[in-house]
């Protein structure tokens, strides 16, 4: 597989493919729902782990590329469209146990003011608010891709990977910790498609 571009690669390749407007100040983006997953892994019972994923995810952030500023990035992920593809379990995690997406119907993750390093990945500090509370969580974000989309709607298209982790006990959500029966580490998987809303 070919190495993901950075992101000051890969937007200089949109530059000279005729996007110099998209140099010229911050950009709006919004994640496209179509290809965009939130997913995650977490120990059971120390066997293996168990991975699954939320088909209801929205965002959207502002992206200068001549700055290198990445700003008002917010993700907001509807949990009771948790999905593990075990019907018993996901209503678990849907109950108080987990999520309980009765009383929290949304997580959202938020960040401003991150600056984009010129080689490699990025990190992205910001704020889960989750159960109720706001704590710090950090994304490593790499761009893979930048370019005019060759099809369907043709907007101009990043295409980002991120991972993170967060321990589930920090937000109250401590079932099965002391026992060891479900793992306290959540891995974050994201991996998604944002398009350039035009002006």
């Amino acid at each position: 597989m070919q190495k993901a571009k950075t992101w000051s690669r890969a937007l200089g390749v949109a530059a000279i493919l005729g996007c110099a407007p998209l140099m010229a100040a911050g950009q709006q983006y919004s994640l496209d729902s179509e290809h965009t997953t939130v997913a995650f892994m977490i120990e059971h019972v120390g066997y293996a782990k168990t991975l699954g994923y939320f088909s209801d995810v929205s965002g959207s952030f502002t992206y200068d590329a001549q700055s290198g500023q990445l700003s008002d990035v917010v993700i907001t992920v509807k949990t009771d469209s948790v999905q593990s593809d075990n019907e018993a379990r996901d209503k678990h995690v849907r109950g108080k146990d987990f999520l309980n997406t009765k009383q929290f119907p949304e997580m959202r993750f938020t960040a401003s003011d991150v600056l984009v390093q010129p080689e490699g990945s990025t990190e992205i500090d910001g704020q889960l608010q989750l159960l109720g509370k706001s704590l710090p969580l950090t994304l490593t974000a790499t761009l893979n891709k930048a370019d005019k989309y060759p099809f369907g709607h043709k907007l101009f298209t990043l295409g980002v990977s991120a991972r993170g982790e967060l321990q589930r006990s920090d937000y109250g959500m401590d079932y099965g910790v002391a026992n060891a029966l479900v793992g306290d580490t959540v891995e974050l998987i994201i991996e998604t498609e944002a398009n350039q809303q035009k002006p």
